[in-house]
């Protein structure tokens, strides 16, 4: 269960938070893997978030971690008033708390879920079917994502997108009735992930080329579609797939590193360089064999994060630029002006 919408936090709350009487509160600690795994992920981003993006590593880490029975806020940044300190734990270098488990345990996710604070909401390594590593490259994933939702205008900038459509939950970002099952909008879409993949193989002599494909193929598609069906798509590439662009990125730049130990030891480690190897493969093979009519609105996540890897070899300035303007992405060719949606 995938989502990063602030919207989730008004259904989900609606229908996990545990009544009043039942809130016994816990004092059980965190499991030593999982702890072992927040160190990883807290030192990791202490280590490359700066150097990955500007601005980044003065981005709040609030984290709430679900496991079967209890949660366990870290890094917590304004009052916990139905959480019990648990204290100060040395290997996380943050103040723990917890209490009786109100989120599904195989949730991940970022919203206000604690004092209206984006949070990283997650469940465990073993919970959400990741193994160690690549469950800490998810969870600098979610911490992006506090990144995107914490820059000024964030809030009224979606809100201008004007695609609501009187929802006031902000499900419409899971909801949004994009024409999926559209037979011209899946091969354009198709048209678009094999330029992509293409682009990202292109020898250095055929890039000019290929980015001129792709390029052309995302204007197909802009054809096709309303000017809101439109914003929705860049909404969704500039957002989740920038995110899922940060694993890969981030899994790079954590090969350059020493883990500690302590996570090297536990039974599922592999090596950064191996699970980022892998999934730029599996990237790879998502876009060749991309269909919109079963992905859905998932399918713009490896779009985006193709796009995003295209850009960081062709335009080096384009992350000073992803805040300024703010829900679209910029051409991959340099000098030209962006795809601003109407």
């Amino acid at each position: 269960m995938r989502s990063s919408t602030a919207g989730l936090a008004v259904l989900l709350l609606g229908i996990a938070a545990a009544p009043a009487t039942a809130r016994a509160q816990t004092t059980t600690p965190l499991h030593s893997a999982d702890r072992v795994r927040l160190a990883e992920g807290r030192r990791l981003a202490a280590r490359i978030c700066d150097r990955l993006w500007p601005g980044w590593g003065r981005t709040a880490f609030q984290l709430l971690l679900v496991n079967d029975s209890a949660e366990y806020l870290v890094d917590n940044q304004r009052s916990a008033d139905s959480f019990t300190r648990l204290g100060y734990d040395a290997l996380l270098r943050a103040d723990v708390w917890t209490r009786p488990r109100r989120f599904p345990p195989t949730l991940l996710a970022t919203f206000p879920a604690v004092g209206g604070l984006p949070t990283v909401v997650i469940g465990s390594a073993e919970r959400t079917g990741k193994s160690s590593t690549a469950w800490v490259l998810t969870l600098l994933h979610e911490h992006f994502h506090q990144w995107q939702y914490s820059q000024p205008g964030y809030t009224d900038g979606v809100l201008h997108l004007d695609l609501a459509r009187g929802d006031t939950t902000g499900q419409w970002m899971l909801n949004y009735p994009f024409p999926y099952d559209s037979a011209p909008v899946q091969r354009a879409v198709r048209r678009l992930a094999t330029t992509l993949a293409n682009a990202l193989e292109a020898r250095p002599e055929a890039r000019a080329r290929a980015l001129e494909a792709v390029s052309d193929a995302r204007a197909a598609l802009r054809k096709l579609l309303t000017a809101a069906d439109y914003r929705y798509l860049e909404f969704q590439l500039w957002q989740e797939g920038v995110a899922r662009f940060i694993e890969y990125a981030a899994g790079q730049a954590a090969a350059e590193t020493e883990p500690s130990p302590d996570f090297r030891r536990l039974p599922d480690y592999q090596p950064y360089r191996e699970v980022t190897d892998s999934a730029l493969r599996a990237l790879r093979n998502e876009l060749a064999t991309l269909d919109l009519a079963q992905r859905r609105r998932v399918a713009f996540y490896p779009i985006g994060a193709a796009w995003a890897l295209l850009l960081d070899q062709a335009r080096p300035d384009w992350k000073q630029a992803y805040a300024r303007q703010p829900f679209t992405l910029p051409d991959l060719r340099s000098g030209r002006r962006r795809f601003t949606p109407e």
